[in-house]
């Protein structure tokens, strides 16, 4: 008695895990590569939570943002992505177009920080100023050199044409 009550609470537990249930596809379902890029937004989106934005403050949400630009609703993406979540086969290739996309954008960033980067740390370089060229800026501005009378300078202009 013990072992087929044992053996009938597995049964039930067994054939409960199992999942066949099989959902209709939406009326206002989005297209596949909508869903792509709004998923990666999405994915944008709420790990910019944990970024402190110029105020800094966290937690600012920007998922009504992404439903805005997407023109959709809260309700609509949740039924979408309820039956893509259902239909393994198809949800998998969409995550991984996302990943695709993502590590993509992520290069792309990487690489124009290390340009701007590089060309700040170049202007930086160019406003050293060393201690000689110091002097010799100074050189050009000296006011306490004797500097000639303009009968000198009249008279070296006079030479000056007559040779």
């Amino acid at each position: 008695m013990k072992h087929t009550t044992i053996f009938l609470i597995f049964m039930t537990l067994l054939a409960s895990c199992s999942s066949n249930t099989i959902y209709d596809e939406p009326k206002d379902l989005i297209p596949k590569d909508s869903m792509v890029l709004l998923l990666k937004d999405l994915y944008l989106a709420t790990s910019a939570k944990s970024i402190k934005n110029k105020k800094q403050q966290k937690k600012i949400s920007y998922t009504p943002l992404v439903y805005n630009t997407y023109k959709i609703d809260s309700l609509r993406f949740s039924t979408s992505n309820f039956f893509y979540t259902s239909k393994v086969d198809v949800y998998e290739p969409m995550l991984d177009q996302v990943m695709a996309l993502l590590k993509k954008e992520q290069v792309f960033f990487t690489q124009a920080k290390k340009i701007k980067d590089s060309i700040f740390n170049d202007s930086i370089k160019k406003k050293k100023i060393t201690k000689d060229t110091k002097e010799k800026e100074f050189e050009k501005f000296d006011v306490s050199k004797k500097r000639r009378s303009p009968k000198e300078f009249l008279k070296k202009k006079k030479a000056s044409k007559k040779n």
